[in-house]
């Protein structure tokens, strides 16, 4: 094969991530954005609150019923109708805020809409990396860790810029960046990402409709044990980490007694461990054992640091932890999309990437809400203990037995 084929041969599957890291940029303004846009127009923090609420739904909603809507019109096309619907909802905002005509109820409306269809879009992308990845003559676990380096180089840049534009331009004004992102991806996808075909069975295709087709990611989710295992886990441990991230580290950053200001801190050392830890796990691959990596991996991410925070050592220690956590949990997304891709039936696949979706982010309010209550019912250093021993049983009580022979 000559340089300029292998070339060719590659261009869809970067393009792909290219689009794929630019929405994340744009979804990355609008999460630093939004909330700062429902305080400024009602003047509460119930009104971010509403503004969390609205944009975290309806990943759930869009996962479990937008995976037949991806499946149905093809992946590639799914994901640039995603992209532009989402792109117009988003634009908007700033174009109905500069005309002070942008009501708390309006922004919640197209808030939960753009955030509708981000979930599908995000389906569509992901669905297309098998057979692009075998168009390229790459091994899956190295592209699913780029997948995931770019996507988390994307938040942090998306983050980065939102602040900026924030405070030079406004916070209405910086979703004409997320607007843009979205038209920047669908060029991407348009001239680079072809149609993938796929090898489905016609009968497959002729059974599949009505209720069966709408539950067929739930169903597939549900019956295979490898698959349920996983997502059992990943909700229980999704939840805690969302209550340490909405409300223990800020809870613990605020205790330091410097108005929290260690909190900053606290996420970049996360982030750039998470960072490193993807990349690294592009070279490393399937080099180690998958489900003892799996389990280590786990461990490391989720226990030490609330056990750190409760004992309440120096702050530059538990900033370490925060670095080793990052590192562990940087290589677990790619690791485990690599394991349960290669599981997932072509025609179903973005129903079965759908249903995973909603099931590991149905407790995230939930997390957050009970890390509340606990804090208030018996103070923030047993709850930072609780996490850690819950973390701990999760990953004890589904990590192990003869359904993981297959990861």
């Amino acid at each position: 094969m000559s340089i300029f084929a292998g070339t060719r041969r590659r261009a869809p599957l970067v393009a792909l991530l290219a689009a794929d890291g630019i929405s994340r940029t744009g979804n990355a303004v609008t999460i630093v954005a939004v909330p700062l846009i429902a305080l400024q127009i009602a003047g509460t923090p119930l009104a971010t609150a509403a503004a969390g609420v609205a944009a975290t739904l309806p990943l759930m909603i869009g996962g479990l019923v937008g995976g037949i809507v991806v499946d149905r019109l093809g992946f590639r096309r799914a994901s640039i109708l995603a992209d532009a619907a989402s792109g117009l909802t988003v634009l908007a905002i700033p174009v109905l805020a500069a005309m002070d005509a942008l009501p708390l109820w309006m922004l919640l409306v197209l808030v939960f809409l753009s955030n509708l269809l981000d979930a599908p879009g995000s389906a569509a992308r992901n669905s297309q990396l098998p057979e692009l990845t075998e168009l390229a003559d790459a091994g899956l676990p190295r592209v699913v860790a780029w997948q995931a380096t770019v996507s988390r180089t994307a938040i942090m840049l998306g983050s980065g810029l939102a602040g900026l534009l924030v405070a030079t331009a406004g916070a209405a004004t910086a979703m004409y960046l997320t607007a843009g992102s979205f038209a920047v991806a669908i060029l991407f996808t348009v001239l680079f990402v072809p149609q993938v075909e796929l090898d489905v069975d016609e009968g497959e295709r002729a059974t599949d409709a009505g209720w069966r087709a709408l539950t067929a990611g739930i169903r597939f989710v549900v019956r295979t044990p490898l698959v349920a295992a996983v997502v059992v886990m990943v909700f229980v441990t999704n939840a805690i980490d969302t209550a340490g991230f909405t409300v223990l580290k800020p809870l613990y950053a605020e205790s330091l007694g410097n108005g929290g200001a260690e909190l900053g801190i606290m996420i970049a050392c996360t982030a750039g461990g998470a960072l490193t830890g993807a990349a690294l796990y592009g070279f490393i691959g399937d080099r180690v054992p998958r489900h003892a990596l799996y389990v280590v991996l786990f461990l490391i991410a989720g226990v030490p640091v609330y056990l750190a925070m409760a004992l309440n050592p120096p702050f530059p220690v538990v900033a370490a932890m925060l670095v080793v956590s990052g590192l562990a949990a940087g290589p677990i997304n790619p690791l485990i999309d690599s394991a349960l891709l290669r599981l997932m039936p072509p025609a179903i696949r973005a129903r079965v990437l759908g249903a995973i979706t909603a099931g590991v982010t149905a407790a995230m309010p939930l997390g957050s809400f009970l890390a509340g209550v606990g804090v208030t019912a018996v103070g923030l250093t047993a709850t930072l203990v609780a996490a850690s021993v819950l973390y701990l049983v999760a990953i004890l009580s589904t990590s192990f037995g003869r359904r993981w022979r297959g990861f």
